[in-house]
């Protein structure tokens, strides 16, 4: 997940990051593939809690504590977002009462979770999800912004900016769908973790501790009992020069019902990370990724122009709108694009030229000037494709998971 902040005209905010399911699934972006709706959601592209985010995909979950009925609620403008794992809801934007984990020394458990661009701090709690028809029950998530945690372990204020409300998040919430089951794994299930994970005997005393990987934030997807081995975002194509909004799917399972069955070039992932390769002028660049939670395409080149205006900073602004070709490949775990592969294309036009009145842009890019080995395929990508992410462990028609596919 990648969140660039960018202000529009002085007005929109560029935020990374609602509604029910449906029935259908637009192969290809376009025509019409019918099917169950229990497997569905509705998946939009608006501006926002800030009602002013672009290129944020939100939908809608409804989260009761543990086995309640009653102390429930239904939550919109959740961002969906294949680059991470786990449920997390801002504070602020929670009525039901969730009950706190405790750590293994009988503590409370907390943790930060680092972006690219800054971390969210809060505890853990327990929460019985629903999405469309789908539920997990007793799934850990995080509260985010927790004002009974308000004061953030140093290490954990060091790694960035905080984002710990809903104008600084860009969303109520997130459902993270990455291809890994956890949010972080074996790396910190032992002694002197990567402190993602503390132990908190009051609000100002918090320490880094292990966590077992069952006790961790888990991708919400594969507690669910049936429909569990991955999810589909389907978007529709959005005309160059931008649209209000977009309105698409997201759908779980694949190859479990009539309206999930596996299509396009299966790309391998590396596992826990995600990973594939994209070569892209001529350099292939081996840490790149699809996110949907990133709200542009981000790579490093020299020749195009950076945004020189207030509020543009780290997106390209060339005269003209420049169009890439570009080759998407499986990880093999060397700086090579051997097969499986498949050819993309995509456009970067000028930041600055964006409307004001649009959410969705095709052709928003900027750098990734932080990592010169990696290309970030954000939601752009996503405009008028079905794309597959198939969890590691799991296993489709089309093979075993970590996998893409498009």
């Amino acid at each position: 997940m990648n969140r660039l902040q960018l202000f529009i005209v002085g007005t929109i905010t560029v935020l990374l990051a609602a509604c029910g399911g449906k029935g259908s699934l637009s192969g290809s972006g376009g025509t019409p593939i019918t099917g169950p709706s229990t497997n569905v959601v509705t998946a939009v592209v608006t501006g926002g809690p800030s009602k002013s985010a672009v290129n944020t995909l939100y939908t809608t979950v409804t989260i009761c504590a543990p086995g309640s009925t009653t102390n429930c609620q239904t939550i919109d403008n959740i961002e969906i977002d294949t680059g991470s794992s786990g449920l997390r809801i801002l504070a602020s934007a929670l009525t039901a009462d969730l009950p706190i984990q405790n750590a293994s020394d009988g503590n409370a458990l907390a943790e930060c979770t680092q972006f690219v661009d800054g971390y969210s701090w809060g505890p853990i709690a327990l929460a019985d999800l629903t999405v469309s028809q789908e539920s997990a029950k007793s799934l850990p998530v995080q509260i985010i912004g927790d004002s009974s945690f308000a004061t953030v372990p140093a290490d954990c204020a060091g790694t960035g900016t905080s984002e710990d409300t809903v104008q600084t998040f860009g969303a109520n919430g997130i459902l993270g769908v990455s291809t890994t089951a956890q949010d972080c794994g074996a790396a910190c299930a032992v002694p002197n973790s990567l402190g993602f994970y503390y132990s908190c005997a009051s609000a100002t005393n918090c320490v880094p501790i292990a966590v077992a990987v069952g006790n961790q934030v888990q991708n919400p997807v594969t507690f669910f009992a049936t429909d569990n081995n991955g999810v589909i975002i389907e978007l529709p194509s959005v005309a160059a020069a931008g649209a209000a909004s977009a309105t698409g799917s997201l759908v779980f399972g694949i190859d479990t019902q009539t309206n999930n069955a596996s299509t396009g070039t299966v790309l391998p992932v590396q596992t826990g990370s995600g990973f594939l390769s994209v070569s892209l002028n001529g350099t292939v660049y081996d840490e790149s990724f699809l996110d949907t939670g990133s709200n542009g395409l981000y790579f490093t080149d020299s020749s195009l122009p950076q945004c020189t205006g207030s509020g543009f900073s780290g997106f390209y602004c060339p005269s003209t709108t420049q169009n890439f070709s570009a080759t998407v490949c499986g990880f093999n775990g060397s700086a090579s694009c051997d097969s499986p592969q498949a050819s993309i294309s995509f456009s970067i036009s000028n930041a600055e030229s964006l409307s004001a009145s649009f959410t969705a842009f095709p052709a928003l890019g900027g750098t990734f000037s932080s990592n010169a080995t990696t290309v970030d395929l954000g939601l752009p990508f996503f405009y008028g494709r079905n794309v597959y992410e198939a969890f590691e462990g799991k296993s489709t028609s089309a093979g075993a998971g970590p996998y893409v596919a498009f």
